[in-house]
């Protein structure tokens, strides 16, 4: 008996040792796992996985041009202020030595695939004016490639090469990419194929306009994911493998200033290019700012925390027909709250032409009193060239009412067809006082005035009681019409 209980007691002894071994082995384990540079391995293989699902996808982009003929005369002196002095001295010491043609240096850029038939993304300036193009993927296979479209506004292109279970890498959400996040580029800078940066999604929203109208009120990614000469039409992903944009521009070598257009952009573009070879733009045809852009429309608008200000209407244009007018404070298109001249831009432009968009609008009944509206516009496509607005006449008339620097009568139909109202649609402004804050508005005679501070008024004595009705010392808001085009003023401080 005894013996039994120190063998049960010595199996208790050698089995708790056991597991307190084994305890401690997993203590270890669990400890290693936890341990920084354990944390570090697994971040470092985010990385490499999330660039080994990419790579394949990504393309070296070659552009040839047709060599150039060189005629006699001012384009020999062109061509030759181009080269450096050396070869300069040599062409002109030796005229019969001057080249008949010139072949323009082939460009290089990067693209990525976005489907497994042969559906590439790249800038529309890596291939602009390509004779033919060539893309080359990371394992050595060659393609030629066909333009299957191009946009310069927004800088994007889509290729198109026959072939089929291509590697493709997917668009991401960029509307969820948080500034911070990590960021990882590729593509081929300086000629160094398929090369790979990593950095951080440094800002959104960034916007420019460049001499040369390639950027125009664009919504970039910044980025300090290294970007050099090359790296255009690749893709910057984040860590899942996703792309979240296109790598289009760099702000000066070597500066971590890097910027890609939004993957939901490009997601947009490249799908209309594909589809009809052109991404075509829809507009209202009005004149916008913002709230705090003028000093006087900031004191007037002041209870409207945010929104975008109407000043102006086109003749002809889609906002024409509707029910929007000057002085309007669009809040949110179809839902989605905008707050600057851009914005609200960039949500009419992507609409295909023809779409209806309901505008939640302030619209102004008098200083500090605003109506919430709902108003629906039918849009058209952006006409080709600029929007010419029509100039305003002069015209002498009889004075009929006087008020804010102004005299105005009644309309006469011949009038009302050549301003495109109807006839009792507002009053003729037939003269503007010197001096007044009418002339310092640059308001003209032959303008038609449609509403005081909200009111609409269609003869001269309606005109004289809406201003008699009116604060000046706040500000009076009248609506104008010149040759179709509608717009508003502030008038402030006339008839005290």
């Amino acid at each position: 008996m005894i013996k039994t209980s120190c063998s049960k007691v010595l199996l208790a002894l050698v089995l708790s040792g056991l597991w307190a071994a084994d305890s401690d082995s997993l203590s270890a384990a669990a400890t290693d796992a936890d341990s920084p540079l354990a944390t570090a391995r697994r971040l470092n293989e985010a990385f490499v996985q999330a660039v080994e699902k990419v790579s394949p996808a990504v393309v070296v982009i070659r552009v040839r041009h047709t060599a150039v003929e060189l005629s006699e005369g001012d384009d020999d002196r062109s061509f030759l202020d181009l080269l450096p002095p050396e070869f300069r001295r040599r062409f002109e010491s030796n005229p019969d030595s001057f080249p008949r043609e010139w072949q323009p240096p082939d460009g290089q850029g990067s693209g990525v695939v976005i489907s497994e038939d042969g559906y590439i993304l790249t800038n529309f300036h890596v291939v602009e004016d390509a004779d033919a193009v060539t893309v080359r993927f990371k394992n050595g296979s060659h393609h030629e490639a066909v333009v299957r479209g191009l946009d310069r506004e927004s800088d994007l292109a889509v290729l198109k090469i026959e072939a089929r279970g291509l590697p493709y890498a997917t668009l991401g959400d960029s509307s969820a990419t948080r500034v911070g996040e990590f960021a990882i580029a590729i593509g081929a800078p300086f000629s160094l194929d398929h090369s790979v940066t990593f950095g951080h999604v440094s800002a959104k929203g960034r916007a420019f306009q460049l001499s040369r109208g390639v950027y125009v009120d664009q919504d970039f990614i910044q980025t300090d994911a290294s970007i050099n000469p090359g790296n255009s039409g690749g893709p910057l992903i984040n860590i899942e493998g996703e792309v979240i944009g296109i790598n289009t521009m760099i702000r000066g070598l070597n500066t971590g200033i890097g910027f890609a257009i939004p993957s939901d952009l490009a997601r947009l573009v490249s799908g209309r290019l594909i589809e009809e070879g052109r991404f075509t733009r829809s507009w209202l045809g009005v004149g916008i700012s913002g709230l705090r852009d003028n000093p006087e429309h900031q004191e007037l608008f002041r209870e409207i925390e945010h929104g975008v200000l109407i000043s102006e209407i086109l003749r002809g244009s889609p906002a024409s027909r509707s029910e929007l007018k000057a002085s309007d404070v669009v809040l949110s298109v179809d839902g989605r709250r905008v707050t600057t001249p851009r914005e609200l831009k960039e949500s009419i432009s992507v609409k295909a032409p023809g779409s209806t968009v309901e505008l939640d609008v302030m619209r102004m009944r008098g200083p500090g009193e605003f109506e919430r509206l709902n108003v629906a516009v039918v849009t058209d496509a952006l006409p080709d060239g600029d929007i010419q607005v029509a100039t305003r006449s002069r015209r002498r008339a009889v004075e009929e009412e006087r008020a804010l620097g102004l005299t105005v009568r009644a309309l006469t139909p011949e009038i009302a067809r050549e301003q495109e109202v109807e006839p009792d649609g507002g009053v003729l402004i037939t003269a503007v006082e010197e001096g007044s804050p009418a002339a310092d508005k640059g308001i003209e005679p032959g303008t038609v005035l449609t509403a005081v501070n909200g009111e609409s008024v269609s003869t001269p004595r309606a005109f004289r009681e809406a201003v008699g009705n009116a604060d000046t010392s706040k500000g009076v808001v009248i609506n104008l019409v010149t040759r179709g085009v509608s717009r508003f003023q502030v008038l402030k401080g006339a008839g005290e």
